[in-house]
């Protein structure tokens, strides 16, 4: 498998990465034009779009500027406090709640609406429909955490229908981040289509109920469910992306909501070195990360490797050596999971043997698989 000269991805990064003639992947060339961006200017333009939303709202006298998707993550700390603070904006906070929770996010997530005075409105999926879902799409298309990516794409698009709020903000654009999919000059915007090709895995619900194996019910799947093209008309629905217009670092970010803010990291993290993405939920950093390794033979912590070494944080040597470290780590929420939907864990790993990925895994002369 071939690597990137600068960071830890290998060619075959989900959802695709480029490598070009140096070497070099598509997400590494992205963070590098970076320092050639007028962010100054870029936070005029975002200012100019919260004010004109804002005026609108407060015309129709609706009390609500935007909606801000949010998982009480750091992400969400940094996006609600920006936009309240430095842009006074009255957002309501709409979270997708998938039932796995950590103590921790729990707490982040009351701490939001505490520190920073919001409204919140949270869905909470039935948690049998959870353990259903989850079994049911781990078989599908080996992830157990569909209904957490459909959820917080899908139900904040009904919230703003239902409450009349046309403009969602939401953080990062994850896929310009990671693996470059778009530069930063194309202010690429949420898309019904895209929310489809990648969160919802292609898969709408009524196509997993038309299967006739689907052991689902509308009422399982209810929050997912897309409002309709006359409905988002109507309330002109548009959904933006702070990191086009704010010079995105997780890193700095977090240490300003853990100043600002109280923000709570973990301890420790058994397949990463980072101590502050992915903690309010069960099985995100854990499983669902273990079943991308895997798949496709890298982990979370070449994630957050490769995000550190963009950002001169870390060498790639020292990135290498934290990627062997944790990226074949067997997690404890394993089990949690399996208890949880009835199923051993050769069950599981049955499941995934015909996904993995065979530019990067082989079985040896013993029948192990190795990379």
């Amino acid at each position: 498998m071939e690597y990137c000269q600068r960071c830890v991805y290998p060619a075959n990064a989900r959802p695709g990465i480029i490598l070009d003639e140096d070497g070099v992947c598509s997400g590494c060339r992205l963070v590098e034009s970076r320092p050639n961006i007028d962010w100054q200017e870029r936070e005029k333009w975002l200012k100019e779009i919260l004010d004109e939303y804002k005026a609108r709202q407060r015309e129709k006298g609706n009390p609500y500027d935007c909606i801000i998707p949010v998982s009480g993550g750091k992400d969400s700390h940094f996006q609600v406090w920006l936009l309240r603070n430095k842009f006074g904006i009255n957002p309501l906070l709409v979270c997708y709640n998938h039932t796995f929770n950590t103590a921790l996010g729990l707490r982040n997530l009351a701490n939001i609406i505490d520190k920073l005075d919001c409204n919140l409105v949270r869905y909470t999926t039935a948690p049998g429909s959870a353990k259903r879902i989850a079994k049911y799409m781990l078989k599908k298309v080996g992830d157990l955490t569909w209904h957490y990516h459909a959820g917080i794409m899908t139900f904040p698009i009904k919230a703003a229908v239902m409450y009349d709020v046309p403009l969602l903000v939401w953080g990062e654009e994850g896929f310009s981040e990671l693996v470059g999919m778009y530069n930063q000059d194309d202010f690429v915007e949420f898309t019904k289509k895209k929310r489809q090709e990648h969160s919802m895995r292609g898969f709408e619900p009524q196509d997993l109920l038309n299967d006739p194996d689907c052991p689902l019910t509308p009422y399982d799947l209810a929050p997912f469910f897309y409002p309709s093209d006359e409905e988002l008309e109507r309330v002109n629905v548009r959904g933006i992306y702070l990191s086009n217009y704010i010079n995105w670092d997780a890193h700095t970010q977090t240490q300003l909501v853990i100043d600002k803010l109280g923000f709570e990291t973990a301890q420790r993290r058994e397949r990463t070195f980072q101590t502050y993405g992915k903690l309010d939920d069960i099985h995100a950093n854990g499983l669902h990360d273990y079943l991308k390794y895997l798949k496709f033979g890298y982990g979370r912590a070449t994630d957050d490797a490769t995000t550190e070494i963009r950002h001169g944080r870390m060498t790639r040597e020292e990135g290498i050596a934290l990627v062997a470290k944790h990226d074949h780590v067997r997690p404890s929420d394993m089990d949690v999971f399996l208890r949880a939907v009835d199923m051993t864990e050769q069950e599981l790993l049955d499941l995934i043997e015909p996904m993995r990925d065979p530019s990067i895994w082989e079985k040896n002369d013993r029948g192990d698989w190795v990379t």
